[in-house]
């Protein structure tokens, strides 16, 4: 299926100053995002950027913030959470010109939405985190998303790759499927679930252990492992 320009917008997530020396391959993601964003704005293709935490990880690559239309700040793993999706979805306007509102309201035509550019291209860091939550939210918002595998990438291989092997499997309406099946199974049954989607973790999980290079860094209810300091340094970087 080929991608249609025209229907395209880019979004480049989180190649940041203090955060990209401790990504996997970093110099060649930085490079092969650069191209894609340079392409894309000669194709007029839409592109955007994101931040996660600038104050502590740094500004967006000016390798390839110079491309982007507008760069988003983010405190959430899924950029969605905090207004990308304002961004990919255009206002409403008014296709009225002249004196069209002095004329009566039932004269008046209502303001159309601009059409959206529905395919999302992404690349970006970590992959296994802001990237893949970034992803599955705009699925489920039904946009259709192609990942740039060579301008992603995380701090090991490891994880990077176990990214690529989740996005390209369950789609987001039989990840909530499955999900709505697990929450009613754990009613009657412990269930030991090893995943990377932390949404999901935290959707269903009573008690969470999060684990760094095979070492537990924390276990506690939900809440608390979302608010854990080590837990925020270990997955999103603390290079300050």
């Amino acid at each position: 299926m080929l991608i249609d320009d025209q229907d395209s917008q880019l979004v480049l997530v989180d190649y940041q100053a203090r955060l990209m020396p401790a990504i996997f391959e970093s110099e060649s993601v930085v490079i092969n995002a650069k191209r894609l964003a340079q392409a894309a704005h000669w194709m007029e293709v839409p592109v955007w950027g994101t931040e996660q935490n600038p104050e502590k990880l740094g500004a967006l690559s000016g390798e390839v913030r110079q491309f982007c239309r507008s760069v988003l700040p983010k405190m959430s793993f899924s950029a969605c959470a905090d207004g990308l999706l304002d961004l990919l979805k255009p206002p409403v306007r008014n296709s009225q010109g002249g004196n069209a509102r002095s004329l009566p309201k039932h004269l008046q035509k209502k303001p159309e939405p601009e059409s959206a550019r529905s395919t999302i291209i992404l690349g970006g860091v970590e992959a296994h985190i802001c990237l893949l939550q970034t992803a599955l939210d705009l699925l489920e918002q039904e946009f259709q998303v192609y990942i740039v595998t060579d301008a992603c990438s995380s701090r090991t291989e490891r994880n990077r790759d176990a990214a690529f092997d989740r996005l390209a499997g369950m789609g987001a309406e039989e990840t909530r499927r499955m999900l709505d099946l697990l929450n009613e199974l754990k009613a009657d049954h412990a269930i030991l679930l090893v995943e990377h989607d932390m949404d999901a973790v935290f959707r269903i999980a009573d008690l969470i252990t999060v684990m760094v290079n095979g070492a537990v860094i924390a276990s506690d209810t939900p809440d608390v492992i979302r608010s854990n300091p080590a837990v925020q340094a270990a997955y999103l970087g603390d290079h300050a």
